[in-house]
This record gives structure tokens, C-alpha cells and sequence, in this order.
């Protein structure tokens, strides 16, 4: 069994140690580990470097099966390790749409087989994602796959009862609904968020109130039936607010900020560059600054990418025709550094806690989320805090390059990432 000595990292950000690796586990952490303890181990110079649990990622976009043109299971879990994950959730919005036991096996072995990250399938909550008929949401827990997350993201749920029954399905086994919070009447030919800036533009607005409506039925609901409701890409204001009162009911509602609405706003839409077209749509500064002060308190439980990768020719056009949605699995850390750490709003055990051991926690992603301890699994990411850098697509892992932050200079940059003790990422070099 192989060994590694990560030599005087900041294990979430406090004085330097030394972690050493030995097969798949944590076998010591401490100051000054001596060859007796490391003999024969592999040494990992971290030179005050920050480490910190794997992360994970609830809310990721693989596009395999079926849209291969945009990413892959083995182009999207490279991109992952890349950025310091050791596990993604992958959504249910692919072709044919995994909404049966037989789809998401097929995700969660392509994860198997390529071994850059876990791969933990979400199941569509209702079949095609038409928002008419429960989807196979028991047959897919019970798969090889024991899916419990599911969602129509992309989609929204806007049926009430189809929501109730989801809520009260999982429920049995413990599951959660991750919804994707968007009525679509309020929606329709919505082209950015609604405020000045779309009305400067002529663009038809995306007002805020379609997202909260859904949130408050939503969260109403999952107190009705008892159940767990997790919020995907909040970006609202109000939306806080929400989630801050129902938590304070003692209802079991999660929710999640992209890294983009942490640092991106409506006035980027004024280039008309389609690299800004994301669903939700890019909000004010007003929302920026209440979702950063939601994730610091706790009211938002974590941080996830809504990595939306798509082919050259679906951006690269007018800004009506263009595909909702940006990639973000390589530059999240960078983003949430920028946002969340270096302004003082949260410590690196906050962003361990926001970036890994939350989403591990909601998804039931055992192994994962766990501390930097001996005897837990060695699924672990440094990163270079010090470290200052334009980002440049070309260098992606990902197949797409649909970056808002092309040129950007960003901080930290992961350099290390271990899967269960195997070094996927070394020197910032893919293994």
C-alpha cells in the first residue's frame, strides 16, 4: 500500500502539520511525523498550503448520455479533480433523461470506471422531466446507484401535488427534492433578471418573485408532508429571507449558492457576451451582498457549481439564442476564495464546512465530507491560497469553455487532489 506525507500544510487553514497518507486512509496528523512514522512515503512539500476535505459538489452537469458535444462523465469528473473535487452529483437532465434505475446506473458506472471522482447520480423527479407523472424515484434508490437526490433542475416542479407526492415518496427512505425554483408563467420569454438593467436593454425581465413564489409553496410543503426540500442555485434577496423563516419554523429546507451569483451582476449583461446567460439569471448587487452574508451565517447551507457545460456554437451567438449557463467546477475554489474568505466573511473551515461536509451531509454522500483525521478516508484537496492568476479556457479540463471568467485574475489555485489516497491531481497536473 502506498504512502504520503503532506509536509506542513494548514489543515483548514490553521498551523501548519503534516497529514500522512497510508492506502486509502488518514493515518496520522501532526507536527514534525518523523521517517519512522513515514517510511517509504511519498513527500508532498506543502509549504503552508491550505488543505482541506475533498469537495463535493451537489449540483453538477455531466451531459452524458446524450450530449457528449458539451461534456462527458470522464471530461466532467477530470474537470472536478481539477478543482479539487472528490464527488459530484450529476443531474438528471440528460438524453435520454435518467429517470429510471436503468440511466443513472449507467452515470454511476461511467463514475466507477473513470476514477477522477465519485459520480452520485440525481434522479429526475418526474419522467421526462414534463412535470406530469412521478418518475421510478424508489426503482432508482434502490439501484446500484442509491440515488437520493432528485430534481427536474433545468426544469422546475410547478405542479403542487406532483411536489407533495415527490416530498412524501422520498421521505420513506430519507431522500431529498432539489428544486429547481422558477414559475414558469412569471418566466416566459424571460432573457435576464428584471430590474433597471433589463429595462435599459429591452430584454425581457426574469423578475425575483418567480423564484420566491415556488420557495415559500415549497418549503410550506415540505412542513405539510414532513420531508426534506433542498433549494438549488438561490439568488435572490427574498429568496434569503424565505429560507432564513422557514429554518427558524424548524422546517428541513437546505439551500445553494453558485459561485457566480457570489460574484456576478445583472451589469454584465450590458457586453450582451452570452457567457453571462445563466438560469437563474445574474441578480443585483443588492442580491449579491445578501447571498454572501446568507452562506457566511449559515441561512444558504453550501456552495454548488451549476457546472453547465455546452459545445462553442450554442454560446457563441446572439444573445436571445444562446444556451443558459456557465462551467464551474475549475475555478469555484478560486471564486469562493475571492467572494468569501479573502473578504472576511468565512474562515477555511467555513468553506470545508460549505464546499464538502454540507453537500456530503445532504446528499448522503458517505466517505465524503469528512474531517482531516486519522482514520478517515484520504479524500482530500490543497490548495495554493498565495497564488494569484488569469484564468485561461484553454487550460480546462472540462470539454466546454464557457467561462464568465476568461481573462479574470482569481486567487488560490488547487494543486493537489486525493480520491480515497490516489493522487488525481499533482502539481496541478491531471494524473
Amino acid at each position: 500500500m502506498s504512502k504520503t506525507l503532506i509536509r506542513g500544510a494548514r489543515v483548514l487553514g490553521g498551523e501548519p502539520q503534516d497529514v500522512l497518507i497510508d492506502g486509502e486512509t488518514v493515518a496520522a496528523v501532526g507536527t514534525g511525523l518523523g521517517a519512522e512514522v513515514a517510511e517509504g512515503a511519498e513527500v508532498v512539500e506543502a509549504g503552508g498550503k491550505v488543505l482541506l476535505p475533498g469537495l463535493v459538489d451537489l449540483h453538477t452537469h455531466l451531459r452524458e448520455p446524450g450530449r457528449e458535444d458539451s461534456e462527458t462523465v470522464l471530461t466532467g469528473t477530470r474537470a472536478a479533480a481539477s478543482g479539487g473535487y472528490t464527488a459530484v452529483f450529476a443531474m438528471a437532465n440528460t438524453f435520454p433523461v435518467a429517470d429510471t434505475a436503468g440511466v443513472v446506473e449507467q452515470v454511476w458506472r461511467l463514475g466507477r470506471e473513470h476514477g477522477y471522482c465519485d459520480v452520485r447520480p440525481i434522479g429526475a423527479v418526474t419522467v421526462g422531466l414534463e412535470g406530469r407523472k412521478l418518475a421510478e424515484l424508489g426503482a432508482m434508490h434502490e439501484s446500484a446507484a442509491g440515488v437520493t437526490v432528485f430534481s427536474d433542475d433545468g426544469k422546475c416542479v410547478d405542479d403542487a401535488v406532483i411536489m407533495r407526492r415527490a416530498l412524501e415518496y422520498v421521505k420513506a427512505f430519507g431522500g431529498v427534492v432539489a428544486q429547481h425554483a422558477q414559475e414558469p408563467r412569471l418566466t416566459e420569454g424571460a432573457q435576464m433578471n428584471e430590474g433597471v438593467v433589463s429595462a435599459e436593454l429591452g430584454l425581457g425581465g426574469w423578475p425575483a418573485v418567480a423564484e420566491e413564489s415556488i420557495i415559500a409553496r415549497d418549503v410550506l410543503l415540505a412542513e405539510h408532508v414532513g420531508s426534506r426540500v433542498h433549494i438549488c442555485h438561490l439568488s435572490t434577496a427574498g429568496s434569503v429571507e424565505i429560507v432564513r423563516w422557514a429554518k427558524s419554523r424548524g422546517i428541513d429546507v437546505t439551500a445553494e449558492v453558485t459561485p457566480h451569483h457570489l460574484l456576478l451582476t445583472d451589469e454584465m449583461v450590458r457586453t450582451y457576451d452570452p457567457v453571462y446567460k445563466v438560469n437563474p439569471p445574474l441578480r443585483t448587487e443588492r442580491d449579491v451582498h445578501a447571498l454572501r452574508e446568507a452562506l457566511a451565517d449559515g441561512t444558504i447551507d453550501i456552495v454548488a457549481t451549476d457546472h453547465a457545460p455546452h459545445p462553442h456554437e450554442d454560446k457563441d451567438c446572439e444573445w436571445a439564442a444562446a444556451a443558459m449557463g456557465m462551467v464551474g467546477l475549475e475555478t469555484a475554489l478560486s471564486v469562493v476564495q475571492a467572494t468569501m474568505v479573502d473578504t472576511g466573511l468565512l474562515d477555511w473551515a467555513g468553506v470545508a464546512d460549505r464546499m464538502s461536509l454540507a453537500p456530503a451531509r445532504i446528499g448522503r454522500a458517505t466517505g465524503h465530507g469528512r474531517p482531516v483525521s486519522a482514520g478517515e478516508p484520504a479524500n482530500l484537496t490543497l490548495l495554493d491560497t498565495a497564488y494569484r492568476g488569469q484564468v485561461d479556457p484553454a487550460g480546462f479540463a472540462s470539454r466546454s469553455r464557457n467561462t464568465p471568467y476568461a481573462g479574470r485574475e482569481l486567487p488560490g489555485r488547487v494543486t493537489h487532489t486525493w480520491l480515497r489516497g490516489k493522487a488525481t491531481l499533482v502539481d496541478g497536473k491531471l494524473t
